[in-house]
């Protein structure tokens, strides 16, 4: 092997890497398993808690279920046991474990028995596992029991093999991701000696039980079935540590299956064989449904019934997704294909023998065209212990009345019309008005509209027009094909008009709801501002739902309301207890969920790629949503979590690029700091110190200029800090520019002859125009503007003179500043506005603080105002700095 293919297979395996890591933020889930009751689970829990509360452990009795049994009761003696929580439910007084209670205990261990008992109604979960499943997340170790025939994907086994339906269930994930599971295991005959000892249940109880459930057939089976789930979860465990370790060994192949259901109740049993096959294969399985793309399920109870099995599906563990096609074989073909399935599950019922040669099978035409895929076929042989209750007559499909109402109208249009046509003409073709009546019932009300107007047409034409007239009798054997023809061709027309409308019903409503869903992403895309996406994605959740609807952001480390129409919408204290848990754990609550179902909202987590975002809830009232109302919920939740990502990573990198400005600010300026404070600090302290020390013994000549050296540096150290000033004010906004008539010809004369002293070396040019505007400014800010420009030319300009020119240009007063130097790269040209820009010399020296024309720009600004910088100027290098103001209306200032 390779040397890199074998580093590779040396590596643990992230995935499982992953999960441990997260196992390590949760508490331990031990499971005492069992194939029937009375195997002494409870029993086997209690002692292995008497033996750790003797090694000191922090262990608690959360909920124990004795039955009545002595031996188990004892073992409680000497634990810790909480006090349950008084429930008032139907006039009765009952008790239920306390989840809040044991929350604020926290042990190290707790003890929670019968993990598949349903919660009475008030609780805050309706199902005590989903209560043990709070606690793990809170990081407490819990034990608990169950029986094997409380397994979802196994209650419709147990109910064949015990004859007994399996009320209370869990999912199978619960005890797949147990970390322990301990199976407590009696032969059959043992436990049935125990129960006909009186050691399991009451004698009158235990009778029935012998007779119904405890017989050693079914107890065999059961524990066959608890012996074969704890070998699974077992290999489950293995494999995990293989992985973790990197350690090569039998791993799983890699099984995938691909499980199709429909809006039938097979499709319950396809799901649960799917998963004890998944479980036994160790394999991920995706449940899929296709719904015809020309038309939409208009029964909503079979609407109900697909739903639930996707949520047993969910329940179970699978990826439930719902497609969209025409041809049901190649969409589950595609699919089983990208997702590289290695078998299909598919029901498949038993059809009469006629409709075996008439019609193919989905299942047959998947076994015809699969390749290389396995087909597993669920049938229906097998008959449920409760069959549902079908009513005794068949109902007819709504508006019925109103399409045989069409139907008979349309039919005698027809014949009225056909009369009035044979008094003046003779017609042989006279039929096709009758074909005419059926297209538009069919169009007007449907299929069964088109199939009434065809029978009724038949008779009408066989009475009118055939003869002998005025009888259903035919004379002609052709006139009896002609009229059977005519059946035959005015039902499958009507059929096909029939399709094409309900095919136009379900495109519109399909346009619709993407016509809708395109305009809101138009406004969100259109939004930045949080409040404002919020704003849009409620109005658009109400619209969609016609119920009160609400958005929770999170804000300083708790969720807050942020939006509601209708704007007085109000959650109460149970409703932010469900909002807080939708966000926390990802997951749906309040109203016909798993977490708090009594009250009235129902709170979803919008989810993005970054997380939680926020949360949404609408009002129920024990009113489900129907499956077109999911359908359009669903993308305007997945757009209003992507929006409000967006808006709060717009808002983040706005923060962000303000800290990071401030950042550079400030490191320029430690860094402006570090060298012009420290080159002035450094000469003037070196003059200061040669004067102490050689005071009088120095030439008159060389203390002149370590005077002027002290003087000159000074001032350079004031302009620095004048220049750190005067940013100041303009990054604070504080420049406030008097309107006052200015003179620029003076300013400039002015601002020049101070150049001209601090930089007696420089040669200044001027050229002002005779007919120069006043301003109306600020001649104090003016000045330091133009002597700013000043000081950055004579830094960059070179040798050669700098010339200044102001001259009048319509309504504005230019002033211009022009040097020869190298010149500035186009590219710098807006740059040398910014802050703290510094063009340095090739050994690392910079040029002046890069405030100057920071500076120069604020103040032009204040005053109304523009600066810009060319180069090259002229013989292309040099930069000119001009400077446009607007003049004023008068040439002359008013005197008082």
């Amino acid at each position: 092997m390779p040397e890199n293919d074998r580093e590779l297979t040396s590596r643990p395996d992230p995935d499982a890497l992953l999960a441990l890591a997260e196992q390590g933020n949760r508490g331990k889930l031990t499971v005492f398993l069992g194939a029937a009751p009375g195997v002494g689970k409870t029993y086997a829990m209690l002692l292995r808690a008497r033996r750790l509360k003797e090694e000191g452990a922090d262990i608690v009795i959360g909920l124990v279920e004795t039955h009545g049994r002595g031996e188990t009761a004892a073992l409680l003696e000497g634990l810790e046991v909480l006090p349950r929580r008084e429930v008032v439910h139907g006039g009765r007084t009952l008790s239920e474990f306390d989840l809040d209670a044991a929350l604020a205990r926290r042990p190290r261990v707790i003890v929670v028995d019968e993990i598949a008992h349903t919660n009475i109604g008030e609780c805050r979960h309706p199902k005590r596992y989903q209560d043990i499943k709070e606690l793990v997340d809170a990081g407490i170790d819990v034990w608990t029991a169950v029986n094997i025939q409380h397994l979802e994907s196994l209650s419709d086994v147990v109910a064949q093999i015990a004859g007994v339906p399996v009320r209370e269930r869990i999912p199978d994930t619960v005890l797949k991701r147990a970390d322990d599971v301990i199976l407590v295991d009696v032969p059959p005959a043992e436990l049935i000696e125990r129960l006909k000892e009186g050691k399991i249940y009451l004698p009158d109880n235990a009778k029935r039980a012998v007779d119904r459930f405890f017989r050693l057939g079914n107890l065999t089976a059961l524990r066959e079935l608890a012996l074969r789930r704890t070998a699974d979860r077992v290999d489950d465990q293995m494999v995990d540590y293989l992985r973790q370790n990197a350690i090569e060994g039998p791993w799983a192949a890699g099984e995938r299956l691909i499980v199709c259901i429909g809006p039938d109740r097979l499709s319950d049993k396809v799901v649960r064989t799917a998963s004890r096959l998944a479980s036994g294969l160790n394999a991920d399985w995706i449940v899929v449904s296709i719904e015809r793309a020309d038309h939409e399920v208009a029964d909503s109870e079979a609407m109900r019934q697909l739903d639930e099995t996707f949520r047993l599906a969910e329940q179970l563990g699978a990826e439930t997704r719902r497609i969209i096609g025409s041809d049901f074989v190649e969409e589950i073909l595609k699919v089983a294909r990208r997702e590289h399935a290695t078998q299909i599950v598919i029901g498949t019922r038993r059809h009469r023998f006629p409709l075996r040669l008439i019609r193919r099978s989905l299942p047959d035409a998947l076994a015809a065209r699969a390749s290389g895929i396995g087909i597993h076929l669920v049938t229906d042989k097998d008959e449920p212990v409760q069959k549902p209750k079908r009513p005794r007559f068949p109902t007819l499909p709504r508006n019925t009345a109103r399409a045989l109402a069409i139907a008979g109208a349309s039919a005698a249009a027809a014949t009225v019309i056909g009369l009035l046509i044979e008094r003046f003409i003779v017609l042989q073709n006279i039929s096709l008005l009758y074909l005419l009546a059926v297209l538009i019932s069919a169009t007007y009300a449907g299929y069964i509209a088109a199939i009434g107007a065809a029978l009724l047409s038949v008779l009408a034409y066989n009475f009118f027009f055939i003869d002998p007239i005025g009888t259903f009798t035919v004379a002609e054997p052709h006139e009896v094909f002609a009229l059977f023809v005519f059946l035959v061709a005015a039902i499958l027309a009507g059929g096909l008009a029939s399709r094409v409308r309900d095919q136009a019903k379900a495109a519109q409503r399909r346009a619709a709801a993407m016509q809708a869903l395109y305009d809101f992403s138009r406004k969100l895309s259109g939004t930045a501002n949080a409040e404002d996406v919020l704003c849009a994605a409620v109005t658009q959740i109400q619209t969609t739902l016609r119920r009160n609807a609400v958005l929770l952001v999170p804000e300083d480390g708790d969720i807050a309301l942020k939006a509601a129409w209708p704007p007085d919408t109000e959650l109460g204290m149970t409703d932010m207890m469900a909002a807080r848990w939708a966000f926390e754990k990802s997951e749906a609550a309040g109203d016909d969920t798993g977490t708090l179902p009594n009250i009235s909202f129902q709170f979803r987590p919008l989810l993005s790629p970054h997380g939680v975002v926020g949360v949404c809830g609408f009002l129920q009232k024990d009113q489900p949503l129907d499956a077109d109302e999911e359908r359009a919920l669903a993308p305007v939740l997945d757009q209003a979590a992507i929006a409000i990502d967006r808006a709060r990573l717009s808002r983040e990198s706005l923060d962000r690029a303000a800290q990071l400005e401030g950042d550079k600010f400030r490191a320029a300026l430690l860094s402006s700091m570090s060298h012009d404070l420290r080159t002035p600090l450094a000469t003037i302290t070196g003059a200061v110190t040669s004067l102490r020390q050689l005071g009088n013994r120095m030439p008159a000549e060389s203390r002149d200029d370590l005077l002027k050296s002290i003087e000159e540096e000074s001032e350079r150290l004031t302009r620095f800090v004048a220049n750190l000033l005067d940013m100041t004010r303009v990054e604070a906004g504080t420049v406030n520019a008097k309107r006052d008539w200015v003179d620029v010809a003076d300013v400039v004369r002015s601002a020049v002859e101070r150049a001209r002293k601090y930089f007696p070396d420089r040669v200044f040019e001027t050229s002002i125009s005779a007919d120069l505007p006043f301003i109306r400014g600020d001649s104090v800010l003016l000045g330091q503007v133009l002597f700013n420009v000043l000081d950055n030319a004579n830094r960059f300009g070179g040798d050669e003179p700098v010339s200044i020119y102001a001259r009048r240009e319509g309504d504005e007063l230019v002033l211009a500043v022009t040097d020869l130097g190298k010149g500035i790269p186009p590219g710098d040209l807006e740059r040398i506005f910014d802050k703290f820009f510094r063009k340095g010399k090739p050994d690392g020296r910079s040029l002046g603080t890069g405030l100057g024309l920071a500076i120069a720009k604020g103040f032009i600004e204040a005053m109304g105002g523009q600066i810009k910088a060319e180069s090259p100027a002229v013989r292309r290098r040099g930069t000119r700095i001009s400077m446009r103001l607007p003049a004023a209306q008068h040439q002359l200032p008013e005197k008082e």
